[in-house]
């Protein structure tokens, strides 16, 4: 009698195997991919206009506030609606914001518009992408809990982080390209067309019912999302060391003033820039569809801030293109670990009835987090200089980190099935 054991070997591509998954990957793919170019050309754009680092701090302050203050409404809507009628919303949000920064930047408005209106125009255009940020995080986090079995989170998590970082890779490097050789407007036109696109990607979408209908006030359903963020520790501690190491090492934003002013590589250089942090998250993402972070995903997820916080301190220091564009991959690859473990994390502890609150309080926490480091380092670059306020976000992110290992060695020897088994200490 033969007793051999066939092992089926895990299948990298099983969730792309959903037609309704890969919708969703283009519609992630075309909106990513306009947004990241969006913000190479604000950036650049305003920094021109103002020669300010802070100004390029009030960028990620003007998207935040809304962000953050809507966040916990906006998962409670997630909840309660269907989900494709809400993203196409969103994006028709979006879509207008960037038609009117279209609109203020071209030359032909410079007639009617004073160039000093230009900038607080583009800040308003910011709130205003910050407000449609507030409903889309809950709302596409809840939506592929619905499109995806549960035994493929880790596997969609990995696919959907792949997608939304080579559309990082090919938007940055296309916005600054675009921008250099063809000007603004030209790039802007882009920009709309792929905003468009990605709301058409919505239209292949199914309707999904509400998995959550309200049988109490709505400050009571959201004070259940965030009690439940709170109560689990692994979820609570994975949010907190994602929001303190984003927060001081957000350095990528100074990004302009190193390419205009110490590099000297111009808005060409700035996207190959902003491309090579992408680059290092893609090429690491797609090997891990094979090699999986999550054997001890509290312990890779504490290895990896580190190696985050260390490639911020190289790059700050380097003085050579290549040198940094290096420390830049580097950077992107180490955070692509950490990506895919709070994100697989999050879904796998996370009630299907709750996913648009607790992912409204991941976006508090997290999603936001980004755009508030943004502002820190303006802000440190502003008082202490651009090279030692990115040297400092690195050391103080690398600090976070080793205060955070004695605080949770419990969990550092979880695995990911006992993690599914919501074997998790409290």
């Amino acid at each position: 009698m033969d007793n051999t054991v066939i092992i089926e070997k895990p299948d990298p591509y099983a969730a792309l195997r959903y037609p309704e998954f890969r919708s969703y990957l283009g519609m992630r793919f075309f909106f990513t991919f306009a947004y990241q170019m969006q913000a190479v050309v604000i950036g650049f754009h305003i920094y021109h206009l103002t020669k300010n680092p802070l100004a390029l701090g009030l960028i990620g302050l003007c998207e935040a506030i809304p962000a953050i203050s809507i966040a916990l409404y906006g998962g409670y809507v997630a909840d309660k609606s269907e989900k494709r009628g809400l993203l196409l919303k969103i994006f028709s949000g979006v879509l207008l914001c960037s038609l009117v920064m279209l609109a203020v930047t071209t030359q032909q408005m410079h007639r009617y518009i004073p160039t000093g209106y230009i900038v607080p125009i583009m800040y308003c255009m910011i709130f205003g992408v910050g407000l449609a940020r507030g409903f889309f995080g809950p709302a596409t986090f809840s939506l592929m809990a619905q499109i995806i079995p549960k035994k493929l989170y880790p596997n969609s998590s990995t696919w959907n982080s792949s997608s939304w970082q080579m559309a990082s890779i090919l938007g940055p490097a296309a916005g600054g390209l675009i921008y250099g050789f063809f000007g603004i407007t030209i790039t802007y036109i882009v920009i709309v067309t792929f905003i468009s696109i990605s709301l058409l990607c919505i239209f292949f979408l199914k309707t999904h019912p509400p998995t959550f209908v309200p049988k109490e006030s709505i400050v009571t359903s959201l004070t259940e999302g965030v009690r439940f963020v709170f109560k689990s520790k692994m979820m609570l501690g994975a949010m907190s060391l994602d929001l303190f190491s984003v927060f001081f090492g957000g350095a990528v934003a100074l990004l302009p003033v190193f390419a205009n002013d110490i590099l000297k590589v111009g808005s060409e250089g700035l996207g190959f820039m902003r491309a090579a942090a992408s680059s290092g998250a893609v090429v690491t993402m797609l090997a891990m569809t094979r090699f999986s972070p999550m054997n001890k995903p509290w312990r890779n997820l504490l290895i990896a801030v580190t190696g985050f916080g260390t490639s911020i301190i190289c790059y700050g220091l380097s003085k050579n293109f290549y040198l940094t564009l290096i420390f830049l991959f580097a950077e992107g690859a180490f955070d692509s670990v950490s990506v895919i473990i709070r994100s697989t994390i999050m879904q796998l502890l996370t009630p299907d009835e709750m996913r648009g609150r607790v992912s409204a309080v991941n976006s508090m926490f997290i999603g936001s987090s980004n755009e508030i480091g943004a502002f820190e380092s303006g802000l440190t670059a502003k008082l202490m200089r651009t090279v030692p306020a990115v040297v400092f976000g690195g050391s103080m992110t690398i600090m976070v980190a080793g205060i955070t290992y004695p605080k949770t060695k419990g969990l550092v020897k979880l695995s990911l099935q006992e993690i599914n088994e919501q074997k998790v200490p409290d």
